[in-house]
């Protein structure tokens, strides 16, 4: 397994956030973390990339326990893509992307003609080359969604750890992300609230309720109207979608009386 999360268990002030949640990342698969808010979907991301101790438990990345992996060589294989990940300062697109090489240069080196050229890849890959020049501050949320992912790529990560990536885009740039995601055939977890794209994105799926795991497997196993209806609180219906082939929710809106 590329990464795996066992038994892990976060809390504050006595009060369990996740609780013994278990889950493991196969080479080239996209799985999807769903559940809804205040479930624990960020604080179980948060745990495998570090940026939360779990209080249980312990993330192995390749086998081994990321505790004993340096900061540097975690960088390198791993990169994560969260809701507030482009900075703050004013930059352009193609600087921004060669942030992703920090963890593969010395101190204080230049950058060199590889990094160069890896940059220019992975903007090409995502189809921002066009934006290089462009500051950020001008970019479409779209936009800046593709030049974050080409930051990410430009990590030559192992494994991508991505927070909810299509939070606050439109409908086309949410399908345009998730879409590049899927052709760059990355070990990829996402953080996900739309049912639709994880079921038709992910090749499986952990739904999470209450800080712990209640279902996971093939969207097709997981998305079924009983457990919307317990984890969600609303009634659905699912079918196959006729082009996809993939399972399609409904919701059926409460009656009012």
């Amino acid at each position: 397994m590329m990464l795996e999360g066992r038994q892990l268990r976060w809390e504050v002030h006595a009060r369990r956030i996740v609780d013994d949640a278990s889950l493991a990342l196969a080479r080239g698969e996209c799985l999807g973390l769903i559940g809804p808010n205040g479930s624990g979907k960020s604080t179980l991301l948060r745990m495998l990339y570090r940026a939360l101790q779990p209080t249980r438990g312990a993330v192995l990345l390749q086998g081994q326990d990321i505790a004993a992996v340096g900061e540097r060589r975690f960088a390198q294989q791993v990169a994560v893509l969260t809701q507030e990940s482009a900075p703050s300062v004013d930059t352009t697109a193609a600087e921004l992307v060669m942030m992703g090489r920090i963890p593969h240069q010395a101190t204080w080196a230049r950058d060199s003609a590889q990094d160069h050229a890896i940059v220019h890849e992975a903007m090409r890959r995502v189809g921002a080359l066009a934006l290089a020049a462009r500051p950020l501050a001008e970019l479409s949320g779209g936009e800046k969604q593709r030049v974050l992912l080409a930051r990410a790529l430009a990590q030559q990560p192992q494994v991508l750890l991505l927070d909810e990536p299509t939070n606050h885009l439109d409908i086309r740039h949410q399908l345009e992300v998730m879409g590049l995601l899927r052709r760059l055939q990355l070990s990829a977890i996402v953080a996900l609230h739309d049912l639709n794209i994880a079921a038709h994105y992910c090749d499986r799926l952990v739904l999470m309720d209450q800080g712990r795991i209640v279902a996971e497997g093939a969207p097709a196993q997981v998305l079924v109207p009983a457990t919307i209806q317990q984890v969600y609180g609303v009634a659905a219906e699912v079918d196959t979608h006729p082009v996809t082939g993939r399972p399609r929710i409904s919701f059926v809106p409460h009656a009012i009386d």
